[in-house]
């Protein structure tokens, strides 16, 4: 059975989550601060649900403890605080995903079925790689859909019909979220960071989104690499 490991301390959240993960099938071990997660790890979970805010030991802390003792289980973070620095921080400590509560019950079990197929290596089939439905705002990569944010998906969009060619940071923050390049764009590297984990793209060696240094990206298939 699937094991997934659930560090929240607010009962109000951890106890209805539980019961709708074990419904699902999943053997769920609920830890309430950061010191059990830690002890709970070495247990060996399939997945790690991960509230930022636990007590003596905080999620930002025992994430980077998962990665520095090696660890490779896919990481979920769960946060009331949907500032976009605590985010990055997030995913620079080696989280795999995000959810910002309050979160709907059938986005969350989507991402845990996402990153539970990722770590088993199955990517849904051999058929086009990726396929975007503009008029359903609906993104599907190997014939299984992506769960997407309204910007994470006019991203991928921006990307895919440019595929093979950089697409320069000005024409992305200018597509995307309508305004001028002023030198920084942590916004957009956030949402290619958070993009690459849900291809299962490593960062150190994409093979579906390129940074192209002083430039910006470009998207191509596997089969091209």
């Amino acid at each position: 059975m699937t094991r997934v490991l659930l560090a929240e301390d607010d009962p109000t959240i951890s106890e209805p989550l539980a019961r709708a993960l074990r419904r699902e099938g999943y053997d769920v071990d609920v830890c309430p601060d950061g010191r059990v997660a830690l002890e709970a790890v070495e247990e060996n979970p399939d997945l790690v649900l991960l509230d930022l805010g636990l007590p003596y030991v905080d999620g930002l802390e025992v994430c980077r403890r998962i990665r520095n003792d090696g660890r490779s289980v896919p990481v979920l973070i769960l946060t009331a605080r949907a500032d976009e620095v605590d985010t990055v921080v997030g995913l620079d400590a080696g989280a795999d995903d995000y959810v910002t509560k309050p979160f709907r019950l059938a986005e969350l079990l989507a991402r845990v079925r996402a990153l539970l197929r990722r770590k088993s290596g199955d990517t849904g089939g051999d058929g086009e790689i990726i396929r975007i439905d503009p008029e359903a705002r609906r993104a599907y990569f190997h014939d299984d859909e992506l769960q997407l944010t309204a910007k994470e998906f006019d991203l991928l969009r921006v990307l895919v019909r440019e595929q093979g060619k950089v697409v320069p940071r000005e024409q992305l923050m200018r597509e995307i979220w309508e305004t001028a390049w002023f030198g920084s764009t942590k916004t957009l590297d956030m949402h290619i960071s958070v993009l690459r984990r849900k291809l299962g793209d490593d960062a150190t060696s994409p093979r579906y989104i390129t940074t192209v240094r002083g430039v910006g990206f470009r998207f191509e298939s596997s089969d091209q690499g």
